[in-house]
């Protein structure tokens, strides 16, 4: 009896291990603060339901990427997860999992093809239109209730390749457009590529024109930790200039503590990486899904702070 008990129970365990779905994850950059936390998102959410997740670094190289991808689909994995380097690689990715009907699932960046994806393809992430709006609306108040009346930014950009630069980009834009913020002037809006150092050597060049911001809108916090950290080393007193980043990073929030960040904008990676998790399973078992879930964005600022220590 004990022998026949030992048999079924390793019948069953070999069943279970048979049945468990496997993800497939290619992930923009291992190095990038942002796409680690959704990262540990996607494990974490996977360790929680008993799945198994294959996660590659596509190191911020499209080709890599795609192989990734192709290789997924020769592994026969039961679905696959992308944060992508290049939303104009978002095609090709599209087609080769389609072709293989093997479920798609796009976190965190908008793919260029989002309107015209197959049924069992979706994306999970954050409406951008939120993000640049949020942080360039708060701004705005700011600078009115310090009475400016002609105001002077610069706007940082992100990769220019990435529809969530774009999109932040224009955000600001068309908030400066509206009556109550045309007072403010974009003198020049230039890519940092999401780095501190670029965002920095950027500040410095403008410093270098004797044109000193009353403002800066920066696609993400890393961008506006290297304007503030430029502004500072050129003696520019932070409380005459307003720094708008995005994410709420952890060291976002130290630069606020110390009151040379003004405004943030909280996009919750762990809950897009989870997200991305529970629909591509809900895929994978054939349940239908909204072709779009979208995490909200959240304004930061000194006030509720403390609210987001941790989180990011």
């Amino acid at each position: 009896m004990k022998t026949r008990l030992l048999a079924a129970s390793a019948l069953a365990l070999i069943a279970s291990q048979a049945s468990a779905e496997t993800l497939g994850v290619s992930i923009v950059n291992f190095d990038n603060n942002f796409q680690t936390l959704l990262r540990q998102g996607i494990e974490a959410r996977a360790g929680e339901v008993g799945v198994d997740v294959q996660v590659e670094d596509a190191q911020n190289d499209s080709a890599k990427q795609l192989d990734q991808i192709n290789n997924f689909i020769a592994n026969g994995v039961d679905a696959i997860i992308v944060t992508l380097v290049d939303t104009a690689a978002s095609p090709a990715i599209t087609a080769a999992a389609e072709a293989a009907g093997i479920p798609l699932v796009y976190v965190n960046l908008e793919p260029q093809d989002l309107s015209a994806l197959p049924a069992s393809q979706v994306y999970v992430g954050s409406n951008e239109i939120e993000s640049g709006t949020l942080g360039a609306f708060e701004a705005c108040k700011l600078l009115r209730a310090q009475h400016k009346t002609d105001a002077k930014g610069y706007i940082i950009m992100g990769s220019l390749s990435h529809q969530a630069a774009l999109q932040r980009t224009k955000d600001v834009e068309d908030v400066v457009g509206i009556d109550m913020c045309n007072f403010i002037t974009i003198l020049d809006k230039q890519s940092s590529e999401w780095s501190r150092d670029n965002a920095g050597n950027l500040m410095t060049n403008w410093l270098s024109t004797g044109e000193v911001p009353d403002v800066v809108f920066a696609n993400h916090d890393d961008s506006a930790i290297g304007a503030i950290l430029a502004l500072k080393a050129a003696n520019v007193p932070m409380e005459d200039v307003v720094v708008v980043g995005v994410d709420a990073t952890a060291d976002a929030l130290q630069f606020m503590q110390a009151g040379d960040l003004d405004v943030t904008v909280f996009q919750n990676a762990k809950a897009q990486g989870g997200g991305g998790v529970d629909v591509a399973l809900k895929l994978a078992k054939g349940e239908p899904v909204d072709r779009v879930t979208y995490i909200p964005f959240e304004l930061v600022t000194p006030a509720n702070m403390a609210d987001y220590l941790g989180k990011n």
